[in-house]
This record gives structure tokens, sequence and C-alpha cells, in this order.
């Protein structure tokens, strides 16, 4: 699966790059034909810190962050991106005058569950969702339903990679989007054409990786 892998290089910094490999992949909610691999990113210092800093350039200096919920494991890309938007002079509302990362725990539904020690990070905050590739924005929506449910506010959503540009009435910023990625499809499992054309399913994917089937 490797040989086909190619990389897309972001146009403002060319240290931050996706590594894309063609195929039929299965996610938890769709079918798509290629599979965007930001393993790297998410892992190693200098390409979570320049994403982290592409990503708190897309932002006004009057936007308040308290809390940055991480999804898919991108908590590395979250801590730069809270020290990124602290040096530009970002405010926080809270008491310590910082800004949480946290990664939440999920249930089988992919509702986000908040324990009694960490749902202070979300009440009565202004939350910036960090996610490392958004396709359907199912996930993201429960996401947002979640942060709400704790009494938070989603102030932005950011993400590596995202095929959306808006999530009920918030602009997704995004390093790279449907621009960048010419022919990314994403089909339901019903009307999946690789399926119907008989094409082998190469991997299981999601927000972590990858497993071969």
């Amino acid at each position: 699966m490797e040989s086909r892998e190619f990389k897309i290089h972001a146009q403002a910094d060319n240290r931050v790059a996706l590594k894309v490999v063609p195929g039929h992949f299965v996610t938890s909610h769709s079918h798509i034909n290629y599979y965007v691999d930001i393993t790297t990113m998410r892992t190693r210092q200098n390409e979570a810190e320049a994403a982290a800093r592409l990503l708190a350039r897309k932002y006004e200096n009057n936007t308040i962050v308290d809390t940055i919920i991480c999804l898919n494991g991108c908590e590395v890309i979250g801590a730069y991106l809270a020290q990124q938007l602290s040096q530009a002079g970002f405010r926080s509302m809270n008491a310590h005058r910082t800004i949480y990362i946290m990664s939440p725990e999920q249930d089988i539904n992919g509702q986000m569950i908040l324990r009694d020690n960490t749902k202070p990070m979300v009440l009565n905050k202004n939350v910036l969702i960090l996610s490392t590739s958004i396709t359907t924005g199912v996930t993201l929506d429960k996401a947002i339903d979640s942060v709400e449910f704790y009494g938070g506010r989603v102030q932005a959503i950011a993400s590596i990679f995202s095929m959306i540009t808006r999530a009920r009435g918030i602009e997704v910023t995004s390093i790279f989007g449907a621009k960048d990625m010419a022919g990314y499809a994403s089909y339901d499992a019903k009307d999946c054409p690789m399926c119907k054309a008989k094409q082998k399913i190469d991997a299981i994917v999601n927000g972590f990786g990858y497993s071969r089937i």
C-alpha cells in the first residue's frame, strides 16, 4: 500500500505535508478512495509545531480560546497550537490565564465522555475543536454536541485536512482541503462504486491510522 503513497506539501511551509494513498478504504461512516496519513505530523515534533503555526495564522487576535479539545490523537499539535495562540496574544478567560489541552474519552457511538475531574475544562469555556482530518463531518458533529452538552461554547474548529468548510455556522480552518485533493470521494457503503466494481478493500481507517484487510 505504501508503494502508492504520494505527498502534498503546504504552500506556506514545505515541512507540512500530507501522505496520501489511493485505494479503497472503509471508515466508520463511509467508504473513501484516498487514505490521508497524518501520523508523522501528529507525532514528530518539528512537523507538529509547523502545522500548529499554520493553523494559528488563520485566527484573529480577538478569538478567545480557553480549551483545545484534541480528536484523533493530535495532542502534540494541540499543545503547539496553544503555545502559538498564547504567543500571538490570544486571550483566555481561565483564572490561570492559560489554555487547557485535552483528549476526551469517546463511547462506542463516538460521543465524548467527560469525567468529573475534566468537566471544569469545558463548562462555560470557549472551546477550539482540533482534529487531524474531517471527511463527512459526522464525528465533528458529535464533538460539537458533546461540548454543548457539557456546557462549553465551540468558538473555533481546526483540522489538518478537511473536506468541509463550515459546521453549525462555524468556519472550519484547515491547512489542506478539497482543492488539494482533486478526485477525493466519500461514499455511503450501500452506494460505493468501488464495492460494486468488486474492488478489494485495502484497509479500515480512522484518525489514528489504518489496519489492512
